[in-house]
């Protein structure tokens, strides 16, 4: 975590420091386990079961007339009445326990005086916090008064501007420092913005300054999340420790994470110091559950709210962490209104089918989010429009939308600083290639739309110089932030316009249209799959009527015709005897077609099954059938590479049956030598990007070759290009049963012959393999 939070530039700076100085200090410091307590109060810890003290601050003999060394071990009515530890034990018990803080009177008759307890529990034990009630504590009514004036305020602020500087305004109001700051994180380990500013006449102004990330380390942010605020009395304070200082059953100091009192880390008082600040307060400020920034308070001279005072402003910070999500969530609701007419637009160029109409109209789509591209992998196809998603890029946002339910949006303006795989990507390319990315996931299986942004470069006004985080200053402590009055401007690179609320809205409302979209497109295809249904029925009808109806009376003509020319041979004349061969012969003929016609219909409706093959022992199999056809016409066959493929083993013996006759049949008979040879390669497939790959099997032959004017026609069912009885006759069936097998895998299939030069028909069973580039297996597009 150390390495990540800081720069090669902090390290170098570090080094130019005299005498040396490791800021990784500050970031591995653990500022909730210090050991003290600011002196202005005192501490006791106690076991709620026992009521004993575990814990004691040093200074409890100055403050509550008990020296630590007897109170630690004795009961905690030595400090507080029972009914006092009795309201701070209920108080604070139950599971979500809340802090308590209620005044107690301590010291004896004539020399009574009130402090102000405030009671949380911590390590399995009962804090008490202890702070000399101040004179000028303002009047409840007056104070009441100016909380909810300032509430109400707050509550009428339209715009996150807006309510930055009402907060900065009435924090000033109800605490009386001499700066109030209202300071924005970029990001959870970002850096820091003031946006809004609420000052003392002769203050420096702060507005619009970036503080660097270090100024506020990790472990610190983790405080700011657990406790609403934190106040520092006086900078120049001298920390009071703990008794024992090491709690014996844990082996570490009192954790004092949510106390008021907790001492602070020595970094941040010589940052305090250095900066010209005695006295700090800081109020959460908390959006989702991540910390969104602080309310930052500075004074010149000590100053210790009351513990009034800190829960107003608690409060204050807790109203405007809600405000700030009201007035997102009312952003949120315009954007969705203003971009739901113009995601309507887009979704209905969409209408056709995705691939096809974000290709064509990959403009609009890009425009609806003000992108420089727009990307859509959907199946393991991918296709887009303007600035092009590098493949790696691709297969990086495949699968992380495939770790998001479809609908969510996930987006950065920072690429290059992202977690996950396109973080390599980003830092790569942060220059030449997208800095932004918006993905929206379509599917769990990786499918998504995504959008890209360009970097663009933005000014920075540093109120310290980033390169030099660390400076020697005034007596030689070591933490400046700032020279006085000293601006370092700097140009923010490798990040792209941010992507706003009517962005994200206007992505949700596309894929909401979009699902909408899908669901109409599914009734279609249900209206359609009752249709074929339908037709399935028809053909199964047809195919049954066929098998018997038709081929019963084909054999009784036959049979009749048989019967008729065995028993009148002697008294038939020659012309009768030829008319009833022609009958018997086209009766066989008819139900070969018919025979024909079956099979090709069953192919249509028969489930594959489909699993990797060897393509050479298909071939062995498939030539214990075609062998003896392509030995009669002397055709030699010729094995190229047979790689493995994908597909149901039993079709493509099929193919290779009917390719391998084919052959046979069309072989030149003026050839020297015939031949045909089958082979397969893996190649790019078209309108998949160069890592998509399929398997290529080729049948080629040295044959009679096709004129190009009929190779259109060779695929048809029934259609033969040369007279029934040439060429060893057929049906006509072949090539286009070969067909059915191909595209029920989801194939293609073509041709390429010239007429005395053979014939190459060709055919892949769908993409098979995804491979990189360079032709070496790949991982592939998610």
């Amino acid at each position: 975590m150390v390495d990540r939070w800081l720069t090669e530039r902090a390290r170098a700076a570090e080094a130019e420091v005299p005498g040396g100085f490791d800021l990784s200090e500050c970031v591995r410091e653990p500022i909730h386990l210090l050991g003290g307590v600011q002196s202005h109060g005192t501490l006791v810890a106690v076991d709620p079961e026992s009521g004993l003290v575990a814990v004691a601050a040093a200074n409890t003999g100055e403050l509550l007339g008990v020296a630590p060394e007897e109170l630690v071990g004795a009961h905690a009515t030595r400090v507080l009445e029972q009914a006092e530890l009795d309201e701070a034990l209920g108080g604070t018990a139950g599971d979500d326990p809340a802090p308590v803080t209620f005044p107690v009177p301590i010291g004896g008759a004539g020399a009574q005086r009130h402090v102000d307890v405030s009671a949380h529990r911590r390590d399995g034990l009962l804090v008490l916090e202890f702070e000399p009630r101040q004179d000028e504590a303002p009047a409840f009514g007056t104070f009441y008064t100016g909380i909810r004036r300032a509430l109400a305020r707050l509550r009428s602020a339209a715009t996150v501007a807006d309510a930055c500087e009402v907060a900065a305004r009435e924090v000033r109001a109800l605490t009386g420092y001499d700066r109030v700051m209202v300071y924005r994180f970029d990001g959870e380990a970002g850096p820091g913005e003031v946006v809004a500013e609420d000052l003392t006449s002769g203050w420096e102004p702060w507005r619009g300054l970036w503080f660097p990330a270090t100024d506020v380390p990790p472990q610190a942010r983790r405080l700011y999340r657990d406790n609403w605020i934190r106040v520092i009395g006086d900078a120049l304070d001298g920390t009071v420790g703990l008794v024992p200082p090491v709690r014996p059953e844990t082996g570490a100091p009192l954790d004092l994470s949510l106390a008021a009192l907790r001492t602070v880390s020595g970094f941040h008082l010589e940052y305090l110091r250095n900066i010209g600040v005695r006295s700090s307060m800081s109020v959460s400020v908390l959006r989702e559950g991540s910390l969104w920034g602080l309310i930052a308070c500075h004074g010149e001279r000590p100053l210790r709210p009351t513990p009034e005072v800190r829960s107003a402003c608690e409060m204050f910070g807790a109203a405007f962490s809600l405000q700030l999500a009201a007035i997102e969530e009312r952003e949120r609701a315009d954007a969705i209104a203003e971009s739901g007419t113009r995601a309507a637009r887009v979704a209905q160029l969409l209408e056709d089918g995705l691939e096809e109409s974000v290709a064509g109209n990959g403009a609009a789509v890009a425009e609806l989010l003000a992108a420089d591209g727009v990307v859509l992998c959907r199946g393991g196809r991918v296709s887009g429009s303007g600035d092009a998603f590098a493949p790696g890029l691709v297969r990086a946002l495949g699968s992380r939308a495939a770790l998001l339910p479809p609908g969510t949006v996930w987006e950065t303006d920072r690429l290059a600083e992202s977690d996950g795989e396109e973080a390599a990507f980003g830092a790569q390319k942060s220059v030449t290639g997208p800095a932004g990315v918006l993905l929206l996931p379509l599917s769990r299986s990786g499918d998504f739309l995504a959008w890209c942004r360009r970097e663009r470069p933005v000014p920075r006004r540093w109120a310290a110089d980033p390169a030099v985080p660390v400076r020697v200053g005034a007596g030689g402590e070591r933490l400046t932030p700032r020279g006085s009055g000293a601006v370092f401007a700097a140009m923010m690179r490798g990040r792209s316009l941010e992507w706003t609320v009517t962005d994200r809205a206007a992505a949700r409302e596309l894929w909401r249209l979009l699902t909408g979209l899908v669901l109409r497109h599914a009734d279609a295809v249900g209206a359609l799959n009752d249709q074929l249904r339908m037709t399935n029925l028809d053909l199964d009808g047809f195919a049954h009527a066929a098998a018997h109806d038709l081929k019963e009376p084909l054999r009784g003509i036959s049979n009749a015709v048989t019967f008729t020319i065995e028993d009148a041979a002697a008294g038939l004349d020659e012309t009768t005897r030829r008319r009833l061969l022609t009958m018997q012969r086209l009766a066989g003929r008819m139900d070969e077609l018919l025979n024909s016609l079956l099979h090709y219909s069953r192919l249509g409706r028969a489930g594959l099954r489909v699993r990797e093959v060897e393509l050479g022992q298909v071939l062995d199999s498939a030539l214990e059938v075609a062998g003896a056809r392509l030995a009669e016409e002397r055709v030699t066959v010729r094995r190229g590479e047979l790689p493995v493929l994908t597909a149901d083993p039993d079709r493509l013996y099929e193919i290779l049956v009917n390719l391998l006759v084919n052959a046979a049949k069309y072989s030149a008979r003026d050839a020297g030598e015939r031949w045909v040879e089958v082979s397969g390669r893996r190649w790019p497939a078209p309108g998949n990007g160069a890592e998509v790959f399929e398997t290529v099997v080729t049948v080629r032959d040295n044959g009679i070759g096709i004129a190009p004017a009929l190779q259109g026609e060779v695929f048809d069912l029934f259609r033969r290009l040369h007279g029934p009885n040439e060429h060893g006759g057929g049906s006509g069936v072949g090539l286009a049963v070969v067909k059915r097998v191909v595209e029920r895998h989801g194939g293609r299939i073509w041709l390429e012959s010239e007429p005395g030069r053979g014939s190459a028909f060709s055919f892949t069973l769908g993409v098979s393999g995804r491979q990189a580039a360079d032709g070496a297996p790949g991982d592939g597009l998610p």
